[in-house]
């Protein structure tokens, strides 16, 4: 089972990214979403939701606060959100995280978050000053774990440092840039550090901007607001990964977006690969990634295609 390490944490093998809630999918579609995936998640597994301040500035907490609520079902989840830039001067100074966290928990409508991250490193403010403001909201209660996300290998270790050597609470997990086309940034460097310390990865943008769905290809229009930023991965590479995907997906019944997933899962240190729906029906297409199973010779096969 999916846990984050040095936490109680066991979570859903997919995390639903938030990130769509009062952008690309509406309340209404939103709350459908929330429903089909805390409905595919088994009851020994929380349902996952990832989520941040900077994320419809502030709808999309304000969404999923709101169905928590209407469906009393905060107990069951498990939440994350992050203290975000916006256009704060110093973004995780200790005053602005105490803006921040009470800001998200009101709109989520909850006494604590899960996991609450620092969005983007922020090297305008000391690490120590960073550290204890996080401590002080785990002392709290009101923050039961933090994290990392967008951190060098240089400011992740000193982070882990600082915070041991002041015997301050510890970033738990990293969530960084990180799929099958996108996999350079992090296994050069943040894995060795990640796994030296006994970090959970939970990687965003885990379908490489929707292009892992295989919606994306040469010569062909797409209906998204991501198509732009999706067809950069459009050429020999991404054809490469595209046709072992659907290999290994046509095996097993299911969609490449489920086998990129699952291929990203099963990768060492990462605990649930973070992808959002906009419909109940992309949500579909994902959620056979929580029981597919691959062999050595399919990983081994994506592995080849995507160096």
């Amino acid at each position: 089972m999916p846990v984050i390490p040095g936490t109680d944490l066991t979570v859903s093998g997919l995390c639903l990214g938030g990130n769509v809630f009062g952008w690309t999918a509406d309340e209404p579609t939103s709350f459908a979403v929330l429903d089909r995936f805390t409905d595919a998640t088994v009851s020994t597994l929380a349902p996952f939701v990832d989520t941040a301040e900077s994320y419809g500035r502030g709808a999309s907490e304000e969404i999923l606060g709101n169905w928590m609520a209407e469906r009393g079902l905060r107990d069951r989840m498990v939440v994350a959100t992050k203290a975000s830039r916006l256009e704060k001067e110093h973004p995780l100074s200790a005053a602005e995280i105490r803006t921040a966290v009470e800001g998200s928990l009101r709109r989520l409508q909850t006494d604590r978050i899960d996991l609450y991250y620092a969005h983007h490193d922020d090297e305008s403010t000391p690490l120590e000053e960073t550290l204890r403001a996080f401590d002080e909201l785990v002392q709290a209660g009101k923050v039961r774990h933090v994290a990392a996300s967008n951190y060098s290998p240089e400011r992740l270790t000193e982070a882990l440092e600082t915070s041991q050597r002041l015997g301050l609470t510890r970033y738990v997990a990293l969530q960084p840039h990180y799929n099958l086309m996108e996999r350079a940034a992090y296994e050069d460097g943040l894995r060795e550090v990640v796994a030296a310390h006994d970090l959970g990865v939970l990687p965003y943008y885990a379908l490489a901007k929707g292009f892992l769905t295989g919606k994306y290809r040469a010569g062909e229009q797409v209906d998204s607001p991501r198509a732009e930023r999706a067809s950069a991965y459009v050429g020999e590479r991404g054809d490469r990964v595209l046709s072992a995907l659907q290999q290994v997906a046509d095996g097993h019944g299911v969609t490449v977006a489920a086998v990129a997933l699952r291929w990203l899962a099963d990768r060492p240190t990462v605990v649930s690969p973070i992808a959002s729906s906009r419909s109940v029906e992309q949500l579909a297409d994902l959620l056979p990634m929580q029981d597919l199973v691959l062999t050595e010779e399919e990983t081994r096969a994506l592995d080849a295609a995507s160096e």
